[in-house]
């Protein structure tokens, strides 16, 4: 299985990372997709790759939520790092409205100048999107095509599905949230279909049920897995071989 969104470099990790390594492995989850965040995570995230290269992947970007005054120095900086390592993807990138809209201009000005990142390398795109959709699809109308594209943690409707469809070639990650007792997840997962789901975790957080309100880790994914499958109406087993294969094609991996 595959956890295209984990963030283990992170200092929740600190104390017990090689174990939470071990533990995702032992649980059938072979290879975990690290995006970055901000400034300070690249080299814990860099660390953690050089440690676990066989079973790790990297992405490059600049989280929305981190856009400031200083964000077109920021990017100088994370673009710096785009040649450092064979990157599979630029993200997480986006809009993030939910916690503060200060700076909305200057998110959408950050993202565009990521998608043209990813465009001009031939990478995939990991979107965070956070009450932004249409700033995000806005964004995206500004360009005569788009990167292969996964949208992070994809809470929205049947119509959020089609309308990203209509712009270009989308993924959608799908989480722990779909395991929540509430969840309107599983009411989507039909519309988007088991082709274009990838299964990620974003720890450490969101965990899933069971486990809910803990730490999150990559060997939830199992979880998530036998859920989506659940109500799909398909094999967990089925579940993990089709994730894993849509994950090796978005960030043009070898088929595990």
């Amino acid at each position: 299985m595959t956890d295209t969104h984990t963030h283990i470099y992170l200092e929740e990790f600190d104390a017990d990372r090689d174990a939470v390594m071990e533990r995702a492995l032992a649980a059938g989850v072979s290879r975990m997709v690290l995006p970055n965040v901000d400034l300070t995570t690249i080299e814990p995230m860099y660390a953690l790759h050089t440690s676990y290269r066989q079973c790790t992947a990297m992405a490059m970007g600049f989280h929305p939520t981190e856009v400031k005054d200083d964000w077109k120095q920021s990017l100088e900086v994370v673009e710096s790092h785009l040649d450092d390592f064979p990157f599979v993807a630029v993200g997480e990138v986006g809009i993030d409205l939910y916690w503060d809209a200060t700076f909305r201009h200057e998110q959408q000005e950050a993202l565009a100048a990521q998608v043209q990142w990813a465009l001009d390398r031939n990478l995939a795109l990991i979107i965070h999107c956070r009450e932004g959709l249409d700033d995000v699809l806005s964004v995206f109308s500004r360009f005569k095509s788009l990167p292969t594209t996964v949208m992070h943690s994809f809470c929205g409707s049947v119509d959020d599905v089609r309308r990203c469809r209509r712009l270009g070639d989308f993924y959608f990650g799908i989480n722990g949230i779909v395991t929540f007792k509430k969840s309107a997840i599983p009411a989507i997962l039909p519309e988007i279909g088991i082709d274009r789901i990838v299964l990620e975790t974003d720890s450490p957080y969101l965990a899933p049920v069971p486990n809910r309100g803990k730490r999150n880790e990559s060997s939830n994914i199992p979880h998530i897995c036998r859920c989506v499958a659940q109500h799909l109406g398909i094999e967990a087993e089925e579940a993990a071989a089709i994730t894993d294969r849509n994950a090796a094609t978005l960030f043009s991996l070898p088929t595990l």
